[in-house]
């Protein structure tokens, strides 16, 4: 884990810290506030919820199999899934070929799905924490990572990314 922590924070990571997956929260309760409060639900390519035919509680026993990973904090999402992914691709040659990275999607500045297009990274696009049914607040928070709610627009924000390697 630690080539993967130094390389995330040569890269300009905030925090990595490594897990393992009995530190990851799993809660159910997410999908209440993707389908009731968040204002890209529905109109980003990323949202499993519009595309995906699993269920949350699939989506945890796939997550279960995974033993370790690392958080990469960041403070904008663009840096977060830019980060994810190079260490997802890192961990892929080194021989996890089952290694995948949750992120916020932040590759384009609106998503194409608004438009009733395609992705335009179908590669690189990966879904949130929170869009596979994990606490992301919990989780970070038990790995003593800072994360808030914003109560002001113009408060410093704390993005996070994870890659899962197995």
């Amino acid at each position: 884990m630690k080539k993967y922590v130094d390389k995330a924070l040569f890269m300009g990571a905030k925090n990595v810290v490594a897990f393992n997956i009995e530190d990851i929260a799993f809660d159910l309760r997410v999908v209440l506030k993707c389908l009731f409060g968040c204002e890209d639900y529905g109109h980003m390519h990323t949202c499993p919820y519009q595309r995906s035919p699993l269920s949350m509680e699939e989506y945890h026993r796939i997550f279960k199999n995974y033993k370790h990973g690392i958080i990469i904090g960041c403070n904008n999402k663009h840096d977060c899934q830019r980060i994810s992914y190079e260490i997802e691709r890192d961990c892929f040659l080194d021989g996890y070929y089952f290694a995948f990275s949750l992120s916020d999607c932040g590759l384009c500045k609106k998503c194409a799905k608004a438009s009733n297009m395609p992705c335009v990274f179908p590669k690189k696009s990966r879904p949130a924490f929170h869009g596979v049914g994990i606490d992301v607040f919990k989780t970070v928070r038990n790995l003593n990572l800072p994360l808030n709610v914003l109560k002001d627009l113009d408060a410093e924000q704390n993005w996070y990314s994870a890659v899962f390697i197995e």
